[in-house]
């Protein structure tokens, strides 16, 4: 076996500068290389021991974050990774009723004169249309943090770390997206697109008449990874197909409670409703541990919440790779 010609001791500035993001946004998945995926992971794997005690890798940097939709794990652990990583952060958690949007302050307007605070941007907002022209305004780095209903790429990106991490790779690899409602999937949506540049295999299982964004599936087929769709599968059908997937991803439902589309969700959640017991006869039957992932929040009905207590459980070790995946996503992005 011969030494290869590239052999020389790891450095996480290497792994950084390969991603590819210094200076660029973050909107899709697919707008990325494999090999800048893998380096990406790579970092973050670096990083991982330090994500508690942190780094100074941005030292008098400033990050701010513009939520104009809810947000518990996407804004605390951009945040944490800023301040783990060395840096400040400024955030606005409801700009629509704090900021001058209030005012009547255009959101490209609004980006424009942040830049002038901060070294680098997370932004979530409602709006998934003519949100890409307004980010074009942005002087600094721009983090999509979930724009409407179309691409949470943050989101995406942790839950394929954690994939990685879990398997060990990505290639080959087939996972089940799942959903009573796939054209409000994002999360769904991102980490699909993500897993079809690293060439895993994507399942979509959901009901006819709430079918996957056309834009989406645009961007999944242009990978070429093997992709396949299913619609109002039985309850029985929906188990079998379970069976043949290494993973199970559930996006959830963002609509605020009370809202006629979460009703909506709730209501056909039941028919994709994934039981421990069925997971269960999977192992026995073939001896695959099935992972199941959530985006969370998650709802009583969506699944079985003993799989907490079970080697089946993937959705609360994400949030624990949140972290050092974002804080190598910002490095990357700021640059060092």
């Amino acid at each position: 076996m011969a030494i290869t010609k590239d052999f020389k001791t790891m450095k996480l500035v290497d792994q950084l500068e390969a991603t590819g993001l210094k200076g660029k946004n973050l909107n899709f998945l697919t707008d990325l290389s494999k090999e800048q995926l893998m380096s990406l992971f790579k970092a973050a794997e670096m990083i991982e021991p330090f994500s508690r005690d942190g780094l100074e890798l941005m030292k008098g940097k400033v990050l701010c974050t513009m939520f104009f939709q809810p947000s518990t794990r996407t804004r605390f652990s951009t945040e944490t990774a800023m301040i783990r990583l060395g840096g400040h952060c400024i955030s606005e958690s409801n700009p629509l009723a704090n900021s001058s949007a209030a005012k009547d302050e255009s959101l490209a307007d609004s980006l424009r004169v942040v830049s002038e605070y901060a070294d680098i941007i997370g932004l979530r907002h409602f709006n998934d249309v003519e949100i890409f022209d307004d980010i074009k305004s942005a002087k600094v780095p721009v983090i999509s943090c979930g724009y409407g209903n179309i691409t949470h790429p943050t989101q995406g990106l942790l839950d394929m770390y954690t994939a990685y991490r879990a398997l060990g790779t990505l290639e080959g690899i087939r996972v089940m997206v799942t959903s009573p409602d796939l054209t409000r999937a994002r999360s769904g949506q991102s980490f699909a697109m993500g897993l079809a540049r690293m060439g895993a295999e994507i399942v979509y299982s959901g009901p006819a008449e709430l079918r996957t964004p056309e834009t989406i599936l645009e961007k999944i087929r242009s990978t070429g990874c093997k992709f396949e769709e299913h619609f109002d599968l039985s309850e029985k059908e929906q188990d079998e197909l379970i069976g043949t997937c290494d993973l199970v991803y559930l996006p959830g439902c963002s609509v605020p409670k009370g809202q006629d589309a979460r009703e909506i969700f709730m209501k056909k959640a039941k028919n994709y409703y994934i039981k421990l017991e069925t997971l269960e006869d999977i192992k026995k039957k073939t001896g695959k541990t099935i992972g199941i992932m959530h985006s969370l929040p998650r709802f009583a009905g969506e699944f079985d919440f003993n799989i907490d207590k079970t080697e089946h459980e993937l959705y609360f070790k994400q949030i624990g790779f949140s972290v050092p995946l974002r804080m190598a996503l910002i490095a990357s992005m700021v640059g060092c």
